[in-house]
């Protein structure tokens, strides 16, 4: 069955209606469909989770080329569908839940304790960054993740330092993850038809961190402080997270990481970040962190 006759058959079973709210975009060229499963490089040997599966377009070919195959389907009204169409592959599990809630380690335990797996998705764009986020941040087993996002998110996940796409979501992704643009997509090949291009986003978890972070949440909040104000110089933009402090004492911070304080948020590398958080922690927290050796 094509994408549109899939989508053509959920249309005339009555019972589902596009929601906006979800985000909802059913991919319906074949060629992009092959190009986005090349993409995450399935094999028989891989344990796959596709999230949003839609009408099962993407999901059908998962569960030809892949082993166990987990979709995770927010909308209540494609369960029933997806059931009934998929319903003659046996390595298929359909679950009716939000994948920032869904228990997904239950399954990676049941279906691949001993291999990473890979995720696959046509992410919703209001949803984009907290489900990317939470795959990483959880600590699950993931080798390899390839979404189809917008354009402008898949930019900005794979930018690098001094580009006007490098931002925060750049570092926060980056750290966990090698973030590679594999190809863009038009909005002309959707149902409906989204206002903007999409690009697909292929995803590697790194063998070796990047950096060493002692203090990921000081890490992250002086990335976004670095970023949240782009034209204002570093020195600048920390200042307002230490407003008691005099400014020197952020300069002589910069300085001792090897960071020029004139420079902007978005020159900086993740080493870089990972060096000023270091020494901001031991500056600015070293009364904390000697009670919390003494305790």
């Amino acid at each position: 069955m094509t994408p549109m006759e899939k989508i053509r058959k959920l249309r005339e079973s009555g019972s589902f209606h596009f929601t906006k709210s979800l985000g909802q975009n059913f991919l319906t060229d074949d060629n992009i469909l092959e190009k986005l499963v090349r993409a995450a490089g399935i094999s028989r040997e891989d344990a796959v989770i596709e999230i949003g599966p839609g009408a099962g377009i993407v999901t059908e070919k998962l569960l030809q080329g892949a082993g166990p195959v987990l979709a995770v389907e927010i909308d209540k009204a494609l369960i029933p569908f997806l059931e009934e169409t998929l319903a003659e592959y046996p390595n298929f599990t359909l679950w009716h839940e939000d994948v920032l809630k869904a228990p997904l380690d239950k399954w990676i335990k049941e279906h691949s304790p001993e291999k990473p797996i890979k995720v696959v998705g046509n992410l919703p764009y209001y949803v984009t960054t907290p489900i990317i986020m939470k795959l990483l941040e959880d600590g699950f087993p993931i080798d390899t993740m390839v979404f189809m996002v917008q354009k402008e998110v898949a930019l900005r996940m794979a930018a690098k330092p001094g580009t006007k796409d490098y931002s925060a979501l750049s570092v926060a992704v980056q750290v966990y993850c090698q973030v590679e643009k594999a190809f863009d997509v038009s909005s002309h090949v959707f149902i409906p038809k989204p206002k903007v291009d999409s690009a697909v986003v292929r995803l590697r978890r790194h063998a070796e961190p990047p950096a060493q972070i002692d203090d990921p949440k000081l890490f992250f909040t002086l990335v976004k402080a670095a970023f949240g104000q782009r034209r204002k110089t570093l020195s600048n933009a920390l200042s307002h997270l230490r407003p008691k402090e005099e400014k020197s004492r952020i300069i002589d911070v910069l300085q001792a990481a090897g960071i020029d304080p004139v420079r902007r948020g978005e020159t900086l590398n993740i080493q870089e970040f990972a060096n000023l958080s270091l020494l901001w922690r031991k500056t600015f927290f070293h009364d904390t962190m000697d009670a919390d050796k003494n305790s």
